[in-house]
């Protein structure tokens, strides 16, 4: 239930402050006042888009901020939907739950629920969940046939099964395109495939490994000194172990003197220990100079081996990527490709299992939700039929026709039904269109064609009120449900408002005193002028001031003691 609205610097409206209560709230004033601009800012708080034209001339931005009355602790279906909004974004689940929408000049527009900052998305979802607001032109959605399956739907308690089936329907959309790219790219393969199978068997035939050219090069830098290198450490190995005058003789000549001159000093200690030290490390090198030497192969037609790999590798290089690890991942990715033109039978066999299974799985779940569909069609028809009656179309015939149209399996747009293909769409295979007789011995005929304008607003209540006694949304918002009615038939009109504020908390903006007189609250919009500024104001009326409102209503601003009578015994007093 909305307990209270506070609009600021909204169009017309500088600042309302408004309390609503449970049951039948009505809104009246003239035309012009600003009835439909207070309609307009409650939609900012079901998440709808606005401009900052709304914004009051001389401020820097709206505000709308509504307290709906939330008990966390019931088990409603609504109220767990809210609860789930509120953690799935962190948001503290307090007694009331506070919305607030800002509009601002600069164009930072910001959203809030109990204080804190959402996205738009937010708001609009938890509007959905609280909120069904009724314009002045929705009414003409009835005359849109694609929209009555949408009515059904609501109704039926569709939703989960919906989502099932939509799942699955774009399943099926997006395996249908990926069969058509892969069918296109079978052509484009095929044009491709035998330069894949070259490059292929010209990489194939050098089998590169990834590190291998650097290891190559740094050999045949080694490979192409290897004279020099023999002779560089033949002169070294000489001079150290080989000569007459060996590096090492000499050392071990000079050790002995060291040592003799250790026996009679022993300062010499340490020199002698460095002179081992070094004749060991002299030992070392020349050693690991005999080994190095020993492994020395001068072997041209090797070297000549490692340069013809290295220039195939360069070849390589130049053509596929720069790098070996480019040429292997060209390698990798061609030979996929090839792999696939050769095996496209095989991929499109499978891709074509697959979107039969998914057409059998959508047709499954279009089955069901057809079921669920034609069993609350029956409902409907009898509930909508008999509040016809009431709001004064008598003898009225109400009709919802729910059909499915055959599909040729050649068309691909086709799901499977206990193997028979239907046409289909987002939802469902069930074409639903609303068909109506408003006199007796007539026919059913399309809604659309045959309705007045006058018809089309009570069918459309006729409608909601049957829907609202499935659907447990909290508030129910009409602005002006009675356009095209009067007399007799807009006393009807409200007794069905004030039969349906049984169930829900109601909202309604009339111009008809019938209506207006079975408010439970009662709340005029007026217009004034003030400093050449024009405001628009909202009051709660108490008894004497409705019986006022009510009789202008009936004999415009001249109050006269007739009217004031007729109020009084349309308010039943």
């Amino acid at each position: 239930m909305l307990k209270s609205l506070v609009v600021q610097d909204y169009a017309l409206i500088e600042n309302i402050s408004v309390e609503f209560g449970k049951g039948l709230n009505i809104i009246t004033g003239e035309t012009g006042a600003g009835k439909s601009i207070l309609i307009d800012a409650m939609g900012l708080l079901l998440g709808e888009r606005a401009a900052v034209e709304v914004v009051r001339k001389d401020a820097s931005k709206s505000v709308v901020e509504g307290i709906f009355e939330a008990d966390f602790n019931s088990k409603v279906p609504f109220t767990e939907k809210v609860k789930k909004v509120l953690e799935e974004n962190e948001i503290d689940l307090l007694p009331e739950l506070i919305i607030r929408r800002e509009i601002s000049l600069k164009g930072n527009n910001r959203c809030f629920v109990n204080d804190t900052p959402v996205p738009l998305t937010v708001i609009k979802e938890l509007g959905n969940l609280l909120v069904d607001l009724h314009g002045q032109h929705d009414h003409q959605s009835l005359l849109r046939t694609e929209t009555h399956i949408d009515y059904l739907d609501i109704f039926s308690g569709t939703e989960e099964l919906l989502n099932e089936y939509r799942t699955n329907y774009k399943a099926l959309s997006d395996r249908k395109k990926e069969l058509q790219s892969l069918k296109e790219k079978e052509l484009l393969l095929k044009e491709k495939q035998e330069i894949y199978l070259f490059q292929i068997k010209e990489i194939d035939s050098v089998s590169p490994e990834e590190d291998e050219e650097e290891k190559l090069i740094e050999e045949l830098k080694i490979l192409e000194n290897s004279e020099k290198l023999l002779e560089m450490t033949d002169s070294i190995y000489f001079k150290l172990y080989e000569s007459e005058d060996s590096v090492i003789d000499s050392l071990n000549k000079i050790q002995k003197g060291i040592e003799e001159l250790a026996r009679i000093d022993k300062t010499f200690a340490d020199s002698q220990n460095e002179c081992d030290t070094a004749l060991a490390l002299l030992n070392d090198i020349s050693g690991f100079i005999r080994n190095y030497r020993s492994k020395i192969y001068l072997e041209p037609d090797y070297i000549e081996k490692i340069r013809e790999r290295l220039g195939s590798l360069n070849l390589l290089r130049k053509k596929y990527g720069g790098t070996i690890k480019a040429v292997l991942e060209h390698r990798e990715k061609i030979g996929e490709e090839a792999e696939l033109a050769e095996n496209f039978s095989e991929r499109i066999i499978q891709f074509e299992n697959e979107i039969k299974n998914l057409r059998m799985k959508c047709g499954e779940y279009a089955e069901k939700i057809s079921k669920k569909r034609i069993e609350s069609a029956k409902k409907i028809q009898k509930e909508v039929q008999s509040i016809l009656n009431e709001l004064g179309i008598s003898n009225s015939k109400y009709l919802v026709s729910i059909k499915q149209r055959e599909a040729d399996t050649g068309s691909d747009n086709f799901i499977l039904v206990n193997e028979k293909a239907y046409a289909f769409n987002f939802h469902g295979y069930d074409e639903v269109e609303f068909f109506i007789s408003t006199n007796i011995g007539e026919d059913t005929k399309p809604l659309a064609k045959v309705a007045s304008g006058g018809e089309i607003s009570r069918i459309m209540l006729a409608l909601k009120t049957s829907l609202a006694k499935n659907d447990k949304l909290p508030l129910l918002i009409f602005d002006e449900i009675d356009t095209g009615v009067s007399g007799r038939i807009a006393q009807k009109v409200g007794q069905a408002l004030k039969s349906l504020a049984q169930y829900h908390q109601i909202i309604a903006i009339t111009h008809l005193p019938q209506i207006a007189g079975l408010a439970e609250h009662h709340y005029a919009v007026e217009k004034k002028t003030f400093e050449n500024r024009v405001f628009s104001s909202l009051k709660k009326l108490k008894n004497e001031e409705r019986i006022r409102e009510i009789a202008k209503l009936m004999s415009g601003e001249k109050i006269t003691d007739s009217s004031l009578k007729g109020a009084k015994e349309l308010m039943g007093i």
